[in-house]
């Protein structure tokens, strides 16, 4: 197929999708549609991530902090500005502070980069943590305007769309090409005349958005927050997760991780939350070893490769327990023997 193909069969995809998630609220369980609601966050969590971190290799671990910060301004500006407004500022104050964040520290990489955004995310929990306990005098935030159900669920829907929307348009924009060389090549991509540092920091502000607007919406999913739910390290690692083990190379990946970890999270976690963690870690060992890209590069090609290796596998069991793996090695040595002999 060529672009345009492949660009209809995507937006196809996603009206799909989105007509599927529309109808939901009106024939499934309060307990059905949580568990969508936490799918979208991961989709639109997930595919911003990826639309950066996977095209330009850049591993951010700075998601939670976008999430609370959008979270702690959709919690102090809700009762006096509108719901959209509130989910609006809570990414722009994301953005810009992802502007500032990522002027500090993307010139690094790898695990440098890494391990400085999860300190900055750090940082600004316990900073906030600080002016809540020294100048505010108190540990949280009550949210007493909420919207109802349907309102956060198609909020966050409409998020998740537009993520998935502006994915697929910007991988096939110059902006897009240029995170994709920046990702291959940083300094083959500065010398063809990519302003990398631009780039990057636009690639990152967008994701800081996109976190941020979720978290707006996501706060008064709780009706009370702190520090330490909002800031919460885990949602920025999942997220990381299910982006590696979906494809963050890919478009479709992380939605399709989203979904399956969304379903683990609903029915181990809060039962068994032992075995969810070991099957996150299960899934990521899994993944790197025997598919490097992602959910989303299974094919029919990919479990026949796996069929054929698992029979190769399971021919040499067989020839030890029989000992034919020795008599061979025994042939072949008598042969080169009589090789040298001769």
């Amino acid at each position: 197929m060529n672009s345009r193909q492949f660009l209809i069969r995507d937006l196809l995809v996603l009206f799909g999708f989105t007509g599927w998630c529309i109808a939901l609220p009106g024939f499934a369980s309060e307990f059905v549609v949580s568990m969508a609601l936490t799918c979208l966050m991961y989709v639109a969590l997930s595919s911003s991530w990826a639309l950066f971190c996977g095209t330009t290799r850049y591993l951010s671990l700075a998601t939670s902090a976008f999430f609370g910060i959008g979270a702690y301004t959709s919690a102090l500006l809700l009762e006096t500005v509108p719901w959209v407004q509130a989910i609006g500022l809570g990414a722009l104050i994301a953005a810009a502070v992802a502007v500032v964040m990522g002027a500090a520290v993307l010139h690094l990489r790898g695990t440098y980069f890494a391990v400085l955004t999860f300190g900055m995310t750090e940082l600004i929990r316990h900073a906030i943590s600080y002016f809540e306990k020294s100048v505010t005098g108190t540990v949280g935030r009550v949210l007493m305007v909420v919207p109802d159900r349907d309102t956060i669920y198609f909020t966050v829907l409409t998020l998740a769309v537009v993520t998935v929307a502006l994915s697929i348009g910007i991988r096939r924009t110059r902006f897009g090409l240029a995170m994709l060389g920046i990702g291959a090549d940083e300094q083959r991509a500065q010398t063809l005349g990519v302003n990398t540092r631009l780039v990057k920091i636009a690639g990152f502000a967008l994701t800081a958005a996109v976190a941020g607007a979720v978290g707006a919406a996501m706060s008064v999913r709780w009706t009370y927050i702190d520090p330490h739910t909002v800031f919460n390290p885990f949602i920025g690692f999942q997220t990381v997760l299910i982006a590696l083990i979906g494809g963050a190379m890919t478009l479709w990946g992380p939605l399709i991780a989203a979904i399956v970890f969304s379903v683990l999270a609903e029915t181990l976690r809060l039962q068994v939350p032992q075995v969810y963690m070991m099957s996150l870690g299960l899934l990521l060992i899994l993944s790197v070893l025997y598919l490097p890209g992602g959910l989303a590069s299974l094919r029919t090609e990919t479990f026949r490769a796996w069929r054929d290796s698992f029979k190769l596998w399971w021919k040499d069991i067989k020839d030890d327990l029989s000992g034919e793996t020795r008599r061979r090695e025994q042939r072949e040595k008598q042969l080169r023997e009589r090789r040298n002999v001769f």
